[in-house]
């Protein structure tokens, strides 16, 4: 085997390993925002859909209805559905515009949001008041 051959491997492993970080370790890191509470205790978090989820955690408090609204600013297919499987929503994003996601009191509890194709992902971490 020649050394260019060994190069091209260990990059490739390099590649791979990097590629399984970003997409599903990286993002267990980040800290979670906190939502706004509004006046009349609706908790409301913005998220932007360009390329990802920003923020891609959102950290809510336990037994208390939220709203989240998602600012798609991109006309990439794979944003064009927000899916939370554990609460039971699946909504479409028009592109440019901002789609708010009404969600009833939830239990403490990590829940996981996705695109339609499970590329794109995020985390709504709830917690006891």
């Amino acid at each position: 085997m020649d050394v260019s051959k060994v190069v091209v491997a260990v990059l490739g492993v390099a590649a791979i390993a990097w590629v399984n970080w970003y997409f599903f370790l990286a993002e267990r890191r980040k800290a979670a925002v906190a939502a706004k509470v509004g006046a009349t205790g609706l908790q409301q978090a913005v998220i932007r859909v360009e390329g990802g989820y920003a923020p891609s955690r959102v950290r809510l408090r336990a037994g208390q209805p939220a709203r989240l609204v998602f600012d798609r600013r991109e006309d990439s297919s794979c944003s064009e559905e927000v899916v939370i499987p554990d609460l039971g929503v699946r909504r479409f994003l028009p592109a440019h515009q901002r789609t708010g996601i009404d969600l009833p009191p939830t239990r403490a509890g990590t829940y996981e949001f996705t695109c339609g194709m499970g590329m794109l992902r995020g985390t709504l971490v709830v917690e006891e008041a």
